[in-house]
């Protein structure tokens, strides 16, 4: 068995920041049924797409291991329908924008009053309550309004937006955190609750470490990007043969780290020198032990460096872009890289389950076509037979 193979979750979220943990749920081996418009679905299904009419990548990286069924929660049959669904699961999750479940007559007291057991989750950019609660938001918006991109960058430069969405799929990680925790309270209490996560909050836990200086010095926190004069010798090497993506980020805390580093590069001569035996000592010729360093890196490919310094017991890893990562063999043989066969697009290779549990097998299914599951899924927990269930297409409801 998996470890969530009971529970059920209603999943109405869209793009990414709910998707991304109702997916995780689903990995770990909940049954995720995604409640979506009979007209396009999802909004994520057509985003960033590659004009081929099919469902976008970018819809089946996040909805991978679930079903779909169809159902237009703005006509009344159509919510009388959603709450029958409501009696039938655990979960129920969306990350509408602000208000638009209260305005469709299904907020949380309605949820409660059909099933007091049912964890009703919701993710907004901003809470459901405060000065900014009624403000929408996208990834960006929260790394923005978190922290995160006033971090970013150099110190010369302007703030930079990262790569990774910490602001979506961060708040995605939080969420399953929340409905995990309240279905064990509710093993104890037998009552369910509502699970709130905002972006800006998931992004303000993110950095927290990066704030640290703000403690020290009283003033906003400064962009450092890859200074190497901060935790010398910690910083980004250039390595051959001089590609955008060829380098290795390497960082030394101890001693012992650092006299490896120099016997690894040919420098054993200065294990010892007191100007760079002490990370404080060093920070003070940061620019010295980078070039040292960098000298060594540059005539050599970034794994070749990333597995020298791995024998000599040296933090280092080299900067993988995306094709390092769906090609890299660790990866594949940890089965976090892995290789679907969806029904419209045939072998996807992509990220799969980033948690391992011993007892809990992994398994990865491709994401669902809109109202695939439709048939099955309506007769199995609601009894409505395929005539019925054709007759509510023709009324659109379905």
């Amino acid at each position: 068995m998996q470890a969530l193979d009971n529970i059920r979750i209603l999943d109405l979220t869209q793009f990414e920041a709910g998707p991304s943990c109702t997916e995780l749920l689903a990995f770990l081996g909940a049954r995720v049924i995604k409640v979506e418009s009979p007209k396009g679905g999802d909004q994520g299904r057509t985003l960033l797409n590659d004009g081929t009419g099919l469902d976008s990548y970018y819809f089946l990286l996040l909805n991978a291991n679930k079903e779909s069924i169809t159902l237009n929660l703005k006509s009344e049959k159509g919510k009388r329908i959603f709450l029958e669904l409501v009696k039938q699961v655990d979960v129920v999750m969306e990350n509408y924008a602000p208000g638009v479940m209260a305005g469709l007559g299904l907020g949380y007291d309605t949820l409660k009053a059909v099933n007091p057991r049912v964890i009703s989750t919701t993710i907004k950019g901003f809470g459901t309550y405060g000065p900014y609660s009624g403000y929408k938001s996208f990834d960006p918006i929260a790394q923005a309004t978190g922290g995160a991109i006033s971090m970013t960058g150099s110190p010369d430069g302007p703030p930079v937006r990262p790569g990774p969405t910490i602001g979506d799929t961060g708040t995605g990680v939080h969420c399953a955190v929340g409905i995990l925790s309240a279905l064990w309270q509710r093993e104890r209490t037998g009552e369910g609750q509502q699970v709130e996560v905002s972006m800006q909050d998931a992004v303000v836990n993110f950095s927290r470490v990066a704030t640290m200086s703000h403690y020290v010095t009283h003033k906003a926190a400064a962009r450092t990007g890859n200074d190497p004069s901060r935790l010398s010798p910690a910083a980004l090497y250039p390595c051959h043969p001089g590609g955008p993506n060829d380098y290795i980020y390497l960082i030394a805390t101890s001693r012992e780290m650092w006299e490896n580093i120099l016997t690894v590069i040919g420098r054993a001569d200065l294990i010892g020198d007191p100007r760079y035996t002490e990370i404080a000592e060093r920070n003070k010729h940061g620019e010295e032990v980078y070039a040292m360093i960098r000298a060594w890196t540059q005539q050599r490919g970034k794994f070749a460096v990333m597995e020298a310094m791995a024998k000599a017991e040296v933090p280092c890893g080299a900067v993988f872009d995306s094709l390092d990562v769906l090609t890299d063999p660790h990866l594949k043989a940890r089965d976090m890289i892995v290789t679907v066969e969806h029904p419209t697009r045939g072998s996807v290779t992509m990220p799969g389950c980033a948690v391992q549990l011993s007892q809990s097998p992994r398994e990865v299914r491709p994401a669902p076509l809109l109202g695939q599951h439709n048939q099955v899924l309506y007769q199995e927990l609601l009894g409505i037979t395929p005539g019925e269930l054709a007759e509510l297409k023709s009324e659109g409801v379905v």
